[in-house]
């Protein structure tokens, strides 16, 4: 985007003095990287030096659709809500953290005072501001971007900025195995083996799950659910039957972008278990067999991002309990950002993550 002027966003400086580096998508697979003015934070908020942000399921469909369902790009848009950076030095903020220190950053900002707030659903905020979404709340494909100081959390020692940026896919796989109350030696079927799917497979393990059945159609993912220690993988759902012996497992976690996938994910769990349902179906539509899910009186819940967390995200992971670099299979510098989002979007090369690291 040299040369051109773009809207500046909320929060940033518009005096042209100070400037950056960024990732701009312009429209449907049209990714361009040029200057942009360098954020200013507001009170409350702490300028950050991105490090790493990782390449999200909702980020592939703005770049291959434009959008998702009613939130449509129209102006140029910094994508990125995965992301980990270092506080900038003389922006000390209010939790006593310090300049230099890298952390995770969690990428909504809720109202924190609307019914759902209050009563401990901050993830379905009416009014959240999340990082990369249309029409102009920016994201972190750029050297700079600013957060408030309760959405900082420092990653220990071992915890690098491409694995602090993964924390908020696990975030997610943590809410998800949290929704379907998973009780320990139940049988799980993960339905979509990218990063959240495998974050899922890894979750389920730690909070106890007996077997751990992995269904996606691509091999190299499969590959990655077994060495992650699924019990056994397969290319369609036809196998659960098999693994089960007829009965189904007790709870399906789905994270596909398919919208047949709901339907398979019903016919795959057992008379009274649970759908968890994870996925952004590419036609904003799911599709549900209706006396299915009545006669078996299944439990289906839709995972709406995450809430609270980040704390065990990071215990997890710095535990090994749950394993990052495995799904970091694509490295990129900002100025190949366009690259990036063409490999993450039309899963070339056995991509499972691609991240965009900005060295300091």
């Amino acid at each position: 985007m040299t040369g051109q002027r773009t809207a500046a966003p909320r929060g940033q400086d518009t005096g042209g003095a100070l400037q950056m580096r960024a990732a701009w998508l312009h429209g449907v697979g049209d990714v361009r990287v040029g200057s942009g003015p360098r954020p200013r934070p507001a009170p409350g908020e702490v300028l950050l030096a991105v490090r790493a942000v990782g390449l999200c399921g909702s980020d592939r469909h703005y770049y291959l659709e434009g959008g998702i369902g009613g939130a449509q790009i129209g102006a140029p848009l910094i994508l990125g809500h995965e992301f980990a950076a270092q506080i900038v030095a003389g922006e000390l903020d209010a939790a006593g953290l310090e300049p230099g220190t890298l952390v995770a950053v969690d990428p909504a900002r809720p109202c924190g005072r609307c019914e759902w707030c209050i009563h401990g659903h901050p993830n379905l905020c009416p009014h959240v501001r999340f990082a990369g979404s249309p029409p102009d709340e920016h994201g972190a494909l750029a050297e700079y971007a600013v957060a408030p100081s309760n959405c900082l959390f420092p990653l220990p020692p071992g915890l690098d900025a491409a694995r602090g940026a993964l924390l908020e896919p696990l975030g997610v796989a943590i809410h998800a195995v949290d929704l379907a109350k998973l009780r320990t030696m139940e049988t799980v079927l993960v339905l979509g083996a990218g990063a959240i799917g495998l974050l899922m497979l890894q979750v389920a393990r730690a909070a106890g799950a007996a077997e751990i059945y992995v269904v996606d159609p691509l091999s190299e993912r499969l590959a990655a659910a077994a060495e992650l220690g699924a019990s056994a993988v397969a290319s369609t759902p036809a196998q659960v039957p098999l693994w089960t012996h007829g009965r189904g497992v007790d709870v399906v976690l789905e994270a596909t972008d398919a919208a047949e996938a709901a339907a398979a994910a019903a016919e795959a769990v057992r008379i009274g278990g649970r759908l968890i349902l994870a996925g952004i179906p590419s036609a904003d539509t799911v599709v549900l067999p209706a006396a299915t899910v009545r006669r078996k009186g299944l439990t289906i819940k839709f995972v709406r991002r995450m809430k609270h967390t980040y704390p065990r995200a990071i215990a997890m992971a710095h535990s090994g309990r749950v394993r990052l670099e495995p799904l970091i299979t694509h490295r990129f510098p900002l100025s190949r950002a366009p690259e990036a989002f063409a490999v993450h979007a039309h899963r070339r090369d056995g991509v499972i993550r691609a991240v965009v690291e900005i060295p300091g």
